[in-house]
């Protein structure tokens, strides 16, 4: 049997398959394709959001690159929602949850169809990450397309400006005219969320992990070099069907560490250990949420990109994206230079020849002179989270908080109280029963947090939540908190005006109550959230674990 096609062989080959022949006929197989491997094409392609809208367009140009190749393209799609779009909903509830059905419904496919290889092509935040853990899971010769960076809106905008202008209204600080002017100028066209977010994030640390070809996380939706990227995609994928190249061979203990280093170098998004510990559990590497602690001890943050600083990442593009950044870090020794990668040569060889930036550039700080010297994600622990939280902590707003509880059972109920200037300075906000069970579903607090910066108090605040932050979010919070409140834990039983003590260079997180007075409170509580009964959020809140172990679900 051709090694090339050992998938796909049994599915086509000899006259007791002619029916399964038959029916590829139908949909478009001539005779010379039963003898080529077969690559899988999975499209996130979608009307629903801007980040996905030209992908088809991509997976196009992604197919005609690998039939170029003597393989056989079969396009199939998945599903995409949209975060930004359905931030401060309960539809948010579902965004997590896609990345499960992305990943069930990949494997789905390209198991019962018995491709050889397969290309996986994203855009929104739960795209990537879902990609990836079905790519892992089938463990065939496999590569993942970015659909792109948007480009920046009017007057240096991008999605967070416009939540952010919806704080400043409610100030009074912008008319409706002015908020309504930025929202029409913000986001030009297609392609993810412009700055150093979950999607920009995610596509960073894919490329840094070796499963994407180099240079191709930073690129433009709209641009020539993505569609090169593209157009390079059946030689590579050609290229690991020789060599017999899985994820697995790729996605290793040390290329996850090349990857987080690679996201706090970049300032990147809470998100990325979540999504990150799911994909290590996925190829059955061991990844655990104290490991980003220790890694960031010796990872410093460079890059200048919102939230927290003022480039996009179509201007860290124009100055040669990502991959001189991990030349820096590589020649700092910070770095695992003999990982496998896509292009089925290492990382080292793969970054031999990229050029440093322009040495007038002001996005990306030398490693000698950090933005701050170690990480920016930092894990805390206490007993408000005694499995561990996600903290984003930059130190432009500081390195520690101590203040009083505002409690909240729900993301509504604190929008209503930031918009109607009912939080005070020195206020801690507490939005339990978003977690992955009390969500269920774990939405992301970008609307709270942006109406707090547009209200001018960043660093008057803390939020703390079981749920999670958008990788827009930016000023001092505190995201994953585990146990959750659903499951029992100590944010649940929480009262307005208890005293909560936030420590990043500790490390710790508590609240500042006895022993005796939390056992009281255990004992009296009720779970104000029943578990959802029916559909997707029923089934994911029984099956889904904590957030400290990647929220997986398998």
């Amino acid at each position: 049997m051709d090694k090339k096609r050992k998938f796909s062989s049994p599915l086509v080959d000899g006259p007791e398959q002619a029916a399964s022949r038959s029916m590829l006929r139908a949909a478009g197989f001539e005779d010379d394709d039963f003898n080529r491997p077969q690559i899988g094409v999975a499209s996130t392609w979608s009307m629903v959001t801007p980040c996905n809208m030209h992908i088809n367009d991509l997976a196009g140009l992604v197919c005609d690159s690998i039939d170029a190749n003597n393989l056989k393209s079969v396009l199939f799609n998945t599903i995409t929602i949209s975060d930004g779009i359905s931030m401060g909903t309960l539809g948010m509830r579902y965004s997590l949850v896609s990345r499960e059905v992305i990943a069930d419904s990949i494997e789905t496919v390209v198991g019962c169809q018995s491709f050889d290889g397969v290309v996986a092509i994203g855009g929104c935040d739960k795209n990537m990450p879902g990609c990836l853990i079905g790519l892992g899971r089938l463990n065939r010769p496999s590569i993942f397309v970015y659909g792109g960076s948007i480009r920046p809106g009017a007057n240096h905008s991008d999605l967070v400006t416009v939540m952010e202008g919806i704080g400043s209204y409610t100030s009074n600080k912008i008319s409706e005219d002015e908020l309504i002017a930025i929202e029409k100028t913000a986001l030009p066209g297609p392609g993810s969320c412009g700055g150093m977010y979950t999607a920009n994030t995610m596509a960073s640390a894919i490329e840094a992990l070796g499963m994407s070809l180099p240079g191709s996380s930073s690129q433009d939706a709209v641009s020539e070099e993505k569609k090169i990227d593209c157009k390079n995609i059946g030689a590579a994928i050609n290229n690991l069907l020789d060599k017999d190249i899985k994820p697995s061979d790729i996605m290793t203990r040390e290329a996850f560490e090349n990857s987080i280093r690679v996201i706090i170098a970049l300032g990147g998004s809470t998100n990325a250990v979540l999504h990150l510990l799911a994909m290590a559990h996925t190829v059955g590497v061991t990844l655990k949420i104290e490991d980003f602690e220790e890694i960031g001890k010796t990872s410093p943050v460079l890059a200048d990109l919102r939230p927290s600083g003022h480039y996009l990442m179509s201007e860290l593009n124009e100055i040669g994206g990502v991959q001189p950044l991990m030349k820096m870090l590589m020649e700092e020794g910070l770095l695992n230079t003999g990982c496998l990668t896509v292009t089925g040569k290492t990382l080292e060889e793969n970054l031999e020849d990229v050029k440093a930036y322009p040495k007038n550039q002001k996005i990306i700080s030398p490693v000698s002179s950090p933005l701050k010297k170690d990480s920016h994600l930092k894990i805390l622990k206490g007993n408000l989270a005694e499995e561990g939280a996600v903290a984003k902590i930059t130190g432009k707003e500081g390195t520690s908080f101590t203040g009083k509880a505002r409690v909240f059972n729900s993301e509504e109920e604190t929008l209503e109280a930031i918009y109607n200037s009912k939080i005070n300075a020195g206020d801690v906000i507490v939005v339990r029963y978003e977690g992955p069970v009390g969500g269920p579903g774990m939405r992301e607090m970008l609307k709270p947090t942006s109406a707090i910066m547009g209200k001018d108090m960043g660093d008057k605040v803390a939020f703390i939540t079981d749920g999670r932050f958008s990788g827009g979010s930016h000023g001092f919070v505190v995201g994953h908190i585990t146990p959750e409140a659903a499951k029992g834990g100590l944010i649940g039983l929480l009262e307005d005006g208890d005293e909560i003590t936030i420590d990043a260079i500790k490390g710790r997180i508590d609240a500042n109550l006895s022993d005796e007075e939390i056992e009281k409170r255990k004992k009296s509580w009720i779970n104000p959230k029943p578990y959802t009964k029916r559909g997707v959020l029923s089934k994911y809140a029984k099956v889904v674990s904590s957030a400290s172990l990647g929220a997986i679900t398998d």
